[in-house]
């Protein structure tokens, strides 16, 4: 396992049904390991008062770990409904 649960990671693309863009911040909440194939992680997306907005599964290769060069953003969610 390459993440480990409850690690903060960021998103590499958008999922646009959730109104999710790349380089949101979400949290492991599940792994889901495949022998044959590509690992996956279930995350819980948080608005900035910490409210979950969403809970997504995702293949691997759509997270990375926060490094130490990065810094938090803010900015407005709206999922089009």
């Amino acid at each position: 396992m390459k993440h480990q649960l409850f690690e903060e990671v960021v998103l590499r693309t958008d999922i646009a049904e959730k109104g999710l863009k790349r380089g949101d911040v979400a949290t492991v909440v599940e792994h889901h390991p495949v022998p044959a194939g590509e690992d996956g992680y279930s995350l819980e997306v948080f608005n900035a008062l910490g409210d979950t907005i969403a809970v997504i599964t995702v293949p691997e290769s759509c997270i990375e770990s926060l490094t130490e060069d990065e810094v938090f953003s803010v900015r407005s969610f709206a999922t089009g409904s």
